[in-house]
């Protein structure tokens, strides 16, 4: 099970993104040592500026002592401004592909932001931008209005990137709506879908388009999914899910519910349907199917371990250590979804075959940081 001081944790996130944001959801009275752990957890896990919401809502003889909460504050400070920055961007994006005729969607990152409670304080990270035409016209595209494919991205199936803007901004344009799944038969009816349904993005008061919420929990399910077979995933992408069912139709969960085994998406959508329920308090009624306990823990206890996406910058592996991670990884996750983790592990082998070329040409055993 989850760390005991985690408790504090996923009370404080359910204060959070509660609408009404009451106190009453977080029932801890911390001391000073407390309140650092908990703030370093959520520097970790990226929920930094999220929790801050709970942390100006608690009573004074709640709050952390004076000098954290300065320093949380500056921190969120930047994280609005990324936001900000994040918004401005993506509505420039769909201001040029809108000019030359070209349907747009951005997927995840400021799409679920603008569904929180406060949507400046969901951690930015980098635009994922849908653009309808294929490969070949989309690069076409970007080198027409003036970008450049960033030398560090290799060809995808399903998108490239650009070249960071001069504040930094990584845009990673899309030209297939979604990477899918592990399972190739799934995986063919899983992107007709998405690929339909992403013509159905709509604009939005912050200047650019947005998938539907259907789109969203069947794209955002596989891609948390899939991370999870590979590096693993974090808090932000599990909040990002719990909101997005927070907003979803009754009639949208019923769509979405009656396609996931088709889509191969059933068994881990009980996962974390039951995180969803554990860390989120979310309502059996907003659940797309019964929680699987059993496999909820197995990745609840993976999600606390690693972090965002495995990300753990205090943590620096060799490219053999960090191989023979992922290899044992893949091994343990047999008991989470055997067919499931013989897919990835067989996925991981093409692909490494795949970029033997390129291994060759840059020299290197691992080509982990050319992606």
């Amino acid at each position: 099970m989850a760390n005991p001081e985690n408790k504090a944790l996923y009370a404080l996130l359910r204060m959070a993104l509660d609408p009404e944001c009451r106190p009453s959801l977080f029932p801890y009275h911390l001391n000073e040592t407390e309140w650092e752990t908990l703030h370093t957890e959520c520097l970790r896990q990226l929920m930094v500026g999220v929790a801050y919401r709970a942390i100006c809502h608690l009573p004074k003889e709640q709050k952390p002592p004076q000098q954290l909460i300065y320093q949380w504050a500056s921190e969120v400070e930047v994280i609005k401004g990324q936001n900000k920055q994040l918004n401005s961007k993506s509505a420039h994006l769909t201001e040029l592909c809108t000019a030359h005729n070209r349907k747009t969607a951005v997927l995840k990152g400021p799409a679920n932001a603008r569904l929180y409670p406060d949507p400046l304080l969901r951690q930015a990270g980098d635009i994922d931008l849908w653009v309808e035409g294929g490969y070949d016209n989309v690069v076409a595209l970007m080198r027409e209005t003036g970008f450049t494919l960033s030398k560090r991205c290799l060809r995808s199936k399903h998108h490239f990137c650009l070249d960071p803007d001069e504040k930094g901004i990584i845009v990673e344009v899309h030209h297939k709506p979604s990477s899918g799944n592990f399972n190739p038969f799934a995986k063919k009816r899983l992107l007709r879908y998405l690929d339909s349904e992403i013509l159905k993005s709509e604009p939005t008061p912050e200047g650019f388009c947005v998938p539907t919420i259907k789109f969203a929990l069947v794209m955002q399910l596989s891609h948390i999914l899939k991370h999870f077979f590979n590096d693993g995933i974090g808090f932000k992408q599990l909040a990002d899910y719990y909101i997005l069912l927070r907003n979803s139709s009754s009639e949208d969960r019923r769509e979405v519910t009656s396609l996931l085994k088709s889509f191969g998406l059933y068994k881990g959508c009980g996962a974390l349907m039951w995180i969803m329920e554990y860390v989120f308090g979310l309502p059996p009624e907003m659940m797309l199917v019964k929680p699987d306990k059993r496999r909820g823990k197995m990745m609840l206890e993976d999600s606390d371990a690693v972090g965002n996406f495995g990300y753990n910058p205090r943590k620096k592996t060799s490219f053999f250590v960090h191989w023979l991670m992922r290899r044992w990884r893949s091994i343990r996750l047999v008991a989470f979804a055997p067919v499931e983790a013989i897919l990835h592990e067989i996925d991981y082998w093409k692909s490494y075959i795949r970029y033997i070329p390129l291994r060759i040409k840059h020299r290197r055993l691992s080509v982990r940081y050319l992606e």
